[in-house]
């Protein structure tokens, strides 16, 4: 009788293991199959990359596909390192550009520039573009662009203050300055000015470039160095193309002010300039 009962035993735990490993076959099937669909995919790390690599991680957010239209090719320039400056070609789709733009139209004013002893707005002739400020996730195509700074600058969105939107008609232009300040009243809100995603959402003919009069390096080796105005030609700079983004910091990584970070918008000589700033604290920017 003990042999029989052994070898019930023996054939029922030969049956759980062959229910386990039917299981398993179903499944292995069932994961193959999904794969050939493109269901999903299996992340596969390459020995040559970090796992903090900045490429991975803005073609993962390009990838999740928010936003209005589509977007161009996308590649990074980097121009200086004196100052911190980036340019991210293809960063707003044409449709975002003209977005803003018809956004902002209706309610466009004379610019003005911030007063370093009252840390209040001021009229001033070396600002002489029109401009107004859209509310920080005043919509959702601007919450996908506020995010999409985010994630390009590792800043989160509640430190930036609302976009602002440029006009620059021929013969306008705006001053070299800084864009941290140099008053108390300003930093009581979000601390000082890290850093500014500058946008550009028109093309411009000619002139209306960014430039840095104060960076540091060789100024004359970007690509477009014979497309510059005679403005252009005096620093770094860059010429305004429909989507492309410009990132410079204000303050360097030790958290003390850039004055390489010195830059100015040269005046539009032909055509019309659109632009977009959003400016990023080093702390919670509050409304």
């Amino acid at each position: 009788m003990a042999i029989v009962r052994h070898s019930r035993l023996q054939a029922k735990k030969r049956s759980k293991v062959t229910f386990v490993l039917s299981i398993l076959f179903m499944l292995t099937v069932l994961l193959l199959m999904l794969l050939g669909l493109g269901v999903f995919s299996l992340s596969i790390n390459n020995d040559d990359s970090s796992p903090n690599d900045l490429t991975s991680y803005r073609r993962l957010a390009y990838e999740r596909g928010k936003g209005l239209g589509k977007r161009g090719e996308q590649w990074t320039e980097v121009l200086s390192w004196e100052p911190r400056a980036f340019l991210y070609h293809n960063f707003l789709s044409k449709e975002e550009c003209e977005y803003l733009i018809k956004l902002a139209k209706p309610h466009m004013a004379k610019s003005t520039v911030v007063d370093n002893e009252t840390g209040k707005s001021k009229d001033s002739r070396v600002r002489t573009s029109s401009g107004m400020f859209l509310r920080r996730g005043q919509d959702k195509i601007i919450r996908d662009i506020e995010e999409r700074i985010a994630d390009y600058t590792f800043i989160p969105v509640e430190h930036g203050e609302g976009l602002q939107v440029l006009h620059y008609e021929v013969g306008q232009k705006y001053d070299a300055h800084f864009d941290y300040f140099l008053d108390e009243f300003n930093t009581k809100n979000g601390g000082q000015r890290m850093a500014t995603m500058l946008m550009y959402l028109s093309d411009v003919e000619e002139g209306g470039e960014t430039v840095f009069p104060a960076a540091k390096g060789n100024i004359s080796a970007v690509p477009w160095w014979n497309e510059l105005s005679e403005c252009g030609k005096k620093g770094l700079a860059v010429k305004p193309k429909m989507g492309d983004a410009l990132l410079f910091w204000s303050m360097r990584p030790d958290a003390t002010l850039d004055p390489s970070s010195l830059h100015g918008a040269c005046p539009v000589i032909t055509g019309n300039k659109w632009s977009c700033p959003k400016w990023l604290h080093a702390e919670e920017y509050k409304f």
